[in-house]
């Protein structure tokens, strides 16, 4: 039996993941969590075998809680179940330590398929999100640039993201600069939005 650990902050679709693969006679749910920062504890408590972690969740992302998972709880391997399949994301998951990446609109069947080869230690991607991860490739942005843009999806203006990211405005205007150049956009507005839609945003 496959013990499972599942990490999603919205409890309507955690209850209906657990409902989905609790049906399968080789999987049970050992444990449900709404935060990113109660995966390890419990993990640890259920001995969990596999983790399935949401990306954006309170407390700690799902890539940083794979991450922590793979650290301190090797035990447990981690599969990343999400709404937002961005091509950044997964190379970013994977790096973590994550065994898995998966869309939340995979098929049931495909679903259980998936935790069982990650807890054989195979590695499981979803294929179209593969193929948009090589062409999208890592992100360009420095850690500078990507806290820039994250203070500027707020929408204030530049003395506003000097403000918040204690930097001088004509710092920030070169980050800015350099960040719509890297993305290929053609305004700060469109870089943000390239940069989210790439997942090049997460922390």
């Amino acid at each position: 039996m496959i013990r499972l650990l599942l990490a999603d902050d919205q409890a309507l679709v955690r209850g209906a993941l657990a409902a989905l693969l609790d049906l399968e006679t080789d999987l049970t749910v050992v444990a449900q969590v709404g935060r990113g920062d109660e995966v390890l504890d419990a993990a640890r408590t259920h001995a969990a075998d596999v983790a399935l972690l949401d990306v954006e969740m309170p407390g700690l992302d799902g890539i940083a809680a794979a991450a922590e998972l793979r650290r301190r709880y090797p035990a447990c391997r981690s599969l990343i179940v999400t709404t937002f399949g961005r091509p950044g994301y997964v190379r970013r998951a994977l790096d973590a330590g994550a065994s898995g990446f998966v869309v939340k609109d995979t098929p049931a069947e495909q679903l259980a398929d998936a935790v069982r080869r990650v807890h054989r230690g195979l590695r499981v991607v979803d294929p179209d999100l593969a193929v948009e991860s090589l062409a999208v490739g890592t992100s360009p942005l420095t850690e500078r640039e990507r806290d820039v843009l994250v203070v500027a999806a707020g929408g204030g203006t530049v003395a506003d993201i000097a403000r918040e990211t204690f930097l001088s405005e004509g710092t920030v205007r070169n980050y800015l600069s350099a960040a719509i150049g890297k993305t290929g956009a053609r305004t700060r507005a469109e870089a943000v939005r390239l940069a989210q839609e790439y997942g090049w945003l997460l922390g």
